[in-house]
């Protein structure tokens, strides 16, 4: 946990690309990359689905029939809420627990999966939910409280799913709808259009299969590695997976910098 939230990590990470010399550049979309200066190593952070039309012609079809093969996973409705207090859950040691998975028992958890893996909208979802100002108070004004949660969806919804998921979470912290102040809802659909890296709202950057676990976006004997020279691909959609792990940048890091130093 980060304490004043995540973006202090990205801030890091941006001053110390600056004393590298680095510099960032926002609010410009990269059509192709062909627009970009020459660089011996280009690391993009993009789903299989864009990469083709960003390096173009020189990506050889059977590496883009291999990367159309690749399955992406559920979509996600994310709901975040300014609370008049921390959420009363009936449990103890949910009280004190930054993440709470909600849903009830393992029946519960998979029916919810199998009605998103089908299509529809579970009416009872498995929900994850995050109270940071429990670990982290300079997340909210003294005494209130945040608070945000997810549940699966099928790819695209535009479906609000906020009272299904204040629902579960009342199940199990009676009175909890009587602290909520303001919520803002996200569906699948709008995560897409914020960042089209979470293809269908699929914030996990690729369907978690045993196949995709262990080769992803395509098998390769370096995942990173794309068969353009000088271009690797650094998302979640590569190994590990999704995750605030940083794990899939240093695995494409290290392949650059390997071929780099072997120039």
């Amino acid at each position: 946990m980060v304490e004043g939230g995540s973006g202090r990590v990205v801030d890091a990470l941006l001053e110390a690309l600056e004393q590298a010399g680095g510099t960032l550049h926002c609010r410009h979309q990269v059509v192709r990359l062909s627009e970009l200066p020459p660089a011996r190593a280009r690391v993009l952070d993009v789903s299989p689905n864009q990469l083709p039309s960003l390096v173009g012609p020189e990506l050889p079809w059977r590496y883009r029939r291999r990367l159309e093969r690749f399955r992406y996973g559920p979509g996600v409705c994310k709901v975040d809420w300014a609370l008049d207090g921390p959420v009363p859950w009936t449990a103890e040691a949910c009280r004190e627990a930054v993440t709470v998975h909600v849903c009830g028992t393992y029946e519960e958890v998979a029916a919810s999966e199998a009605e998103v893996n089908a299509g529809r909208h579970p009416p009872r979802p498995y929900c994850i939910v995050v109270q940071a100002a429990v670990s982290d108070p300079s997340r909210a004004p003294e005494g209130k409280h945040t608070l945000w949660a997810y549940c699966h969806v099928p790819p695209g919804s535009t479906l609000d799913m906020a009272g299904r998921i204040e629902a579960q979470i009342e199940r199990f912290a009676p009175g909890f709808g009587d602290l909520v102040l303001a919520r803002r809802v996200t569906t699948a659909a709008e995560i897409e259009r914020y960042d089209p890296n979470y293809v269908g709202g699929d914030v996990n950057g690729g369907a978690a299969t045993l196949r995709q676990t262990l080769f992803r976006p395509a098998v390769s004997w370096n995942p990173y590695r794309t068969p353009v020279r000088g271009i690797y691909l650094c998302s979640a959609s590569t190994p590990p997976g999704g995750g605030v792990h940083g794990m899939c940048g240093l695995g494409a890091a290290r392949a650059a910098l390997a071929d780099l130093g072997a120039r």
